[in-house]
C-alpha cells in the first residue's frame, strides 16, 4: 500500500519515523511519501518537503505569514492528490494538517490521524471537524479516548510513542569525553526545536548559569536551526552546546530546564527533575490565555492531573523564579523525591512500549477491512 505522512515538527518526525519502520513490518509492499524530516527520511521513503519550511507557531506568527502558509498548503494538497495514496496519515500539527485532511476527504483519500491535536486544551469544538474529516484516530494520551467519546467519536488509544523512542535509545558510554565535558553534574537545557521557541526561550534559560557554577549546563541543540544563534551563547565556560544528542544529555543530567512540549514527557521518563518554561509573543499569549481550557501546559502535569513539575509561564518565566525552582530540584531532596513519585504515577498511567507497532497493526488492519 501507499502511505502519505505529514509531520510538521521534530517530535512528529521522530514518531512518524518509528511508525514507518513498524508499517514496513506489517506491510512488505509499503511505499511512503511524506512531508517531514531527516528521521523519516532515514526510515525510508520519498521526502516531498522538509517540515522546517512550513513550521510556524503562535497567532501573530501565523497571521504575519498567511500568504506563505496558503502557498505551502496549496502545494502540499496538489502533491498529495498527485501521489494518490491508499491513506493519508497525519501526525499532530493540526492547523496545517486539518486543511490537508479536507482536501484528502474531497478527493476520496482515507484520512488517519496519529497523535491527536491537543484540542482538549482549547477550541474543543474542533472535535466535530475532526470527526467529519478523519476516518481513524490513534491517540497517545489516556484521557483523549474519553474526551472524544463526548463527541461520539470512537478512537484507539495506542500507548505513547515516547516510550518507543526511549526504549530504542542506547546510551553513549563515552558521552562526556566525546563532548569535552568535565566530571561535574549536568543541568540539561532543552529550549525546543522550532526557531521561534529557541529565540524566545534560550536567552532566559541560560541567564541562570552564573548562579550554579558547581554544575555544567548543556544545551540540547538541533541541527535544523542556525548554529550562529546557538553560538551566541557559547561564551561561558560552564555552558556547552551539543547537537542532536538530547537523550544522551538527559541520561547524564542531574536536572533540566525544559520548554513545554514533548520534551517534558521525555525528561520525566528519564527520571530527571525538571522546571517547565514557556514564553511566546504578548499577542499570542493574550489569545491563548483567553481560550485555554486546561489547568496546566506540560504533558506531565496534564496526564497526572496535578502539579508534578513547576511551570513558569510568560511573565513568571524570569531568572529569579528559575533560580528558585532549579535550586529546589538540584539541592532539596524532598522536592526531588516528590517529583520522582509523580513521574512514577505518570508511567503507570501511560503504559509501556509498543505504540508504533500497535498503531501500524491497526492501520493495516483497518485498510484491509475497508478494501473488503
Amino acid at each position: 500500500m501507499r502511505y502519505y505522512l505529514i509531520a510538521g515538527e521534530r517530535s512528529g518526525d521522530l514518531h512518524a519515523s518509528n511508525l514507518i519502520k513498524s508499517l514496513k513490518k506489517e506491510d512488505d509492499k509499503a511505499e511512503f511519501r511524506f512531508l517531514g524530516g531527516e528521521m523519516m527520511q532515514s526510515a525510508g521513503g520519498e521526502m516531498y518537503r522538509h517540515y522546517k519550511d512550513i513550521s510556524l507557531m503562535g497567532f501573530w506568527e501565523v497571521l504575519s505569514n498567511l500568504a506563505t502558509i496558503s502557498k505551502n498548503l496549496k502545494s502540499c494538497k496538489a502533491d498529495l492528490i498527485e501521489y494518490n495514496p491508499d491513506v493519508l496519515i497525519l501526525v499532530d500539527f493540526s492547523g496545517f494538517n486539518l486543511r490537508v485532511a479536507a482536501a484528502a476527504k474531497k478527493a476520496g483519500i482515507k484520512v488517519y490521524y496519529y497523535i491527536s491535536p491537543k484540542i482538549w486544551a482549547w477550541n474543543q469544538s474542533r472535535a466535530h471537524k475532526i470527526k467529519r474529516l478523519v476516518d481513524k484516530m490513534f491517540v497517545i494520551i489516556p484521557f483523549e479516548k474519553e474526551f472524544y467519546k463526548k463527541f461520539d467519536f470512537e478512537v484507539d488509544y495506542v500507548g505513547n510513542p515516547v516510550f518507543d523512542a526511549i526504549h530504542e535509545f542506547v546510551p553513549n558510554p563515552s558521552f562526556k569525553a566525546d563532548n569535552q565535558l568535565d566530571e561535574r553534574e549536568i543541568i540539561a537545557v532543552l529550549p525546543g526545536s522550532r526557531q521561534q521557541e529557541v529565540v524566545q526561550m534560550l536567552h532566559y534559560m541560560v541567564n541562570v548559569v552564573p548562579v550554579f557554577r558547581k554544575y555544567q549546563f548543556v544545551v540540547a541543540a538541533v541541527s535544523n536551526l542556525s548554529e550562529e544563534y546557538y553560538e551566541m551563547f557559547n561564551r561561558d565556560k560552564d555552558l556547552k552546546i551539543i547537537y542532536e544528542q538530547p537523550y544522551d544529555i538527559l541520561a547524564n543530567a542531574k536536572a533540566a530546564i525544559v520548554t513545554s512540549g514533548t520534551a517534558t514527557l521525555e525528561t520525566a521518563l528519564f527520571g530527571v527533575p525538571q522546571v517547565v518554561c514557556y514564553k511566546t509573543s504578548g499577542f499570542t499569549y493574550l489569545i491563548v490565555k483567553a481560550l485555554i481550557k486546561v489547568k496546566f501546559i506540560s504533558l506531565v502535569n496534564l496526564i497526572v492531573d496535578k502539579q508534578v513539575v513547576k511551570e513558569l509561564i510568560q511573565d513568571d518565566f524570569i531568572p529569579r523564579n528559575l533560580v528558585d525552582e532549579l535550586t529546589k530540584i538540584t539541592e532539596k531532596p524532598d522536592f526531588i523525591k516528590t517529583q520522582k513519585e509523580g513521574y512514577a504515577e505518570l508511567q503507570a498511567l501511560i503504559g509501556g512500549v509498543g505504540a508504533s507497532d500497535t498503531t501500524a497493526k491497526l492501520i493495516v488492519k483497518y485498510l484491509k477491512e475497508s478494501d473488503n
